[in-house]
């Protein structure tokens, strides 16, 4: 090769690639904000581990379905000092006998199960019905999983057959057949519809 070509393609060479950083300046240092978002965690405790929307799950006891619970909204907060599952938007349990007929349920409008104390809290419009037919209507109910305890200090309405106890405070098994009102209100017969 020649001095002349060899002194060319370097000046060739060198230009290209004076007129790429040029070009790489050029648009790199417009004056144009990109948009960015930054995410960073920085209370990992009020932040959920899981959410999940519309979710219906079974739960067995002993090898045979017993449970439905569904929710609009799970939530796990796994690192609060106290960790806990919550459901903003309610909840609704059925329980099943052993045809898979409804026989029990308990629903809220919202709820909160704390996993260190093994307590649920049920708060808003919460409705109970036991085996026995029996409803429990209250504001607030708490439900101790580990001593399989339920109470409540709230206004508690039981509708039973024929009728109607009314009362503040209250504490009962799991399964709502032996309860205690702690400051009953009132006993209100039911009438029942005659039959023609």
């Amino acid at each position: 090769m020649t001095k002349k070509k060899s002194f060319r393609l370097q000046h060739v060479t060198i230009a290209s690639l004076v007129v790429v950083t040029l070009l790489f300046f050029l648009f790199s240092c417009s004056g144009e904000k990109v948009d960015t978002t930054s995410f960073s965690v920085e209370n990992r405790s009020k932040t959920p581990k899981l959410r999940t929307d519309s979710i219906t799950t079974l739960v067995s006891d002993s090898g045979i379905t017993r449970y439905r619970l569904s929710a609009l909204q799970w939530m796990i907060f796994d690192r609060d000092t106290h960790p806990y599952w919550d459901f903003p938007e309610g909840i609704y349990v059925e329980r099943f006998d052993e045809e898979f007929n409804v026989d029990a349920f308990v629903q809220s409008d919202k709820a909160r199960y704390d996993q260190t104390t093994q307590i649920w809290q049920l708060d808003y419009n919460v409705i109970a019905q036991n085996l026995e037919g029996e409803k429990f209507e209250t504001e607030q109910m708490f439900w101790d999983q580990k001593n399989e305890k339920i109470y409540s200090d709230s206004l508690i309405t039981i509708t039973q057959s024929n009728k109607i106890i009314v009362g503040y405070g209250f504490e009962s098994n799991q399964n709502f057949t032996r309860y205690a009102i702690r400051n009953p209100q009132g006993i209100f017969p039911v009438k029942e519809e005659k039959k023609e």
